[in-house]
């Protein structure tokens, strides 16, 4: 299927016009036809995954065509090991979002219209191979989560929403400038200037100076490639983020519905950790190279950080979010090493963080669901009115601190030991991040589930139907990768070597 790209990254606007065409009041059928609309970029992403070359490390089923002739920008799409789980994973979590988003009674309409077009601009974004169609996808991605924080949030909504907007608008704009400052460098040389591809073969062979803009190509007494890559790099910091750029996560996660911050920690992290792979390191690995021990530092301060922090969390919903801090860490550790297990267990902690953080922000809806509050000593001996509850929640903070058989061992394993040929020390350090989030987690555990049974919860409902069918698949594929790790780094490693190659 020649198009399948293109396909899966707008069929979401089909079920867009199906919804305009409902009136408001008909909830059940607007959710009905969510739930149709995200499953045919479901079914897409799998044939994709199916028929990908796991051979091949270039590009596959690559679209190309003129749209803005004047300005060289081109609709380019294309696909690699490392696009391909993410759009996957994506399509997934937005397949569960509507069941997970049942109970929602406020603007359904208006709720499933910004889900579907947040589905688009986050595929979009993986599937882009022009840097003007990545900055427009990236763009599309903002307004549908302020308005589902800002609309649909907890209390401190606006508060949420407003901060949420910032932050990811200041990392935008430097985006913004590294974009223009490199089409200004090659506009008048090569006919596409804002193609990934072309723009990465200009750097690797020199081409791009800056020496057009500024004189001997410094800006400042930097290299103008040095400013360039910071720009990228601190815009895709901000959306994952990492110490210091982390501050608007806590807040995003807490005032937002069950499955917008399932899908913020799921995937949406991930553009930023995918930002960082495919440009700055796949674009600028020389410049990289002298940036690397910082984002080492950086990796090992959010790991440590992130973990202790999330310990001291009353509010169940803020401690997994403070987790993720924690564990997107490890992807800038070990992306930093530069080494093939390193970048292998970059890639793979990206998914694998991706199902077991979706799983516990479902987790966590359903007690604020039944309880109307998220604080953990406010619960207690749940594991003898809700047993289903008890042992999914065990599985996804199982594959959370990443017990060995559970996804999240192997990623994490791959990172350490990629690490650790270039960073013994500071991997050594990273290690505490383990042993905490171990303490806090199951730590949690024992105050929600175990001990005595506050009474208030004697009658606490087990999960309905409806809620273990959002969770199984998650549970399932924490399992699954744990198990059989080469079912995902197969697709990933020739992409992965190809990457790792460049810093030989």
């Amino acid at each position: 299927m020649d198009d399948i790209l293109t396909l899966i990254t707008f069929s979401p606007l089909v079920g867009c016009l199906a919804i305009l065409l409902v009136p408001a009041e008909r909830k059940d059928a607007i959710r009905t036809l969510a739930c149709a609309a995200t499953a045919i970029p479901l079914f897409l992403a799998t044939k994709l995954w199916l028929d990908f070359d796991t051979a091949s490390a270039g590009y596959q089923f690559v679209v190309q065509h003129d749209w803005i002739e004047a300005l060289g920008v081109q609709y380019h799409l294309g696909v690699d090991g490392l696009s391909v789980p993410l759009i996957w994973l994506t399509a997934l979590l937005l397949f569960i979002a509507p069941f997970a988003s049942w109970s929602i009674e406020k603007g359904v309409k208006g709720f499933m219209l910004l889900l579907l077009l947040l589905e688009m601009g986050i595929l979009g974004v993986f599937v882009s191979q022009d840097l003007f169609l990545f900055y427009v996808f990236w763009e599309i991605m903002l307004l549908p989560m302020y308005f589902l924080i800002g609309i649909w949030g907890g209390a401190r909504r606006e508060y949420a929403a407003i901060k949420f907007f910032l932050y990811t608008l200041a990392g935008s704009v430097l985006m913004l400038l590294a974009i223009v400052a490199l089409y200004l460098c090659v506009k008048d040389s090569v006919p596409n200037p804002f193609s990934i591809p072309v723009l990465t073969e200009l750097v690797h062979n020199g081409t791009i100076t800056g020496g057009n803009l500024v004189n001997g190509g410094e800006i400042i007494g930097w290299p103008f490639m040095n400013w360039v890559f910071v720009a990228f790099f601190v815009g895709f910091a901000i959306k994952v983020p990492i110490v210091p750029f982390h501050t608007w996560l806590p807040d995003a996660h807490v005032e937002a519905p069950t499955s917008i911050s399932m899908v913020l920690a799921g995937i949406l992290l991930k553009l930023g950790c995918y930002g960082i792979l495919r440009i700055n390191l796949g674009m600028f690995p020389e410049t990289a190279i002298g940036f690397a021990d910082i984002g080492a530092v950086i990796g090992v301060v959010s790991i440590v950080y992130g973990a202790l922090v999330a310990m001291a969390q009353t509010d169940f919903k803020r401690l997994v979010a403070y987790s993720s801090v924690s564990h997107m860490g490890y992807v800038l550790l070990g992306a930093s090493a530069f080494t093939s297990a390193g970048l292998n267990g970059a890639a793979m902690q990206m998914f694998t963080h991706g199902t077991s953080s979706a799983l516990l922000f479902l987790l966590v809806g359903v007690a604020y669901e039944r309880a109307h509050h998220r604080e953990i000593e406010g619960f207690g001996g749940l594991a003898s009115v809700a047993p289903v509850y008890t042992g999914i929640t065990t599985l996804g903070f199982f594959a959370a601190l990443g017990l060995p058989g559970m996804s999240g061992f192997v990623s994490e394993f791959l990172v350490l030991v990629g690490a650790w040929e270039v960073y013994p020390v500071l991997t050594s350090i990273a290690v505490l991040g383990i042993v905490i989030t171990a303490a806090f987690l199951l730590w949690t555990l024992q105050r929600v589930f175990l001990g005595p049974l506050n009474e208030k919860y004697k009658d606490f409902p087990d999960v309905t139907a409806r809620e273990v069918f959002t969770m199984a698949p998650l549970a399932i594929l924490c399992i699954v990768f744990g198990v059989a790790p080469m079912l995902l780094l197969g697709h990933m490693d020739a992409t992965l070597e190809a990457l790792r190659q460049l810093f030989v």
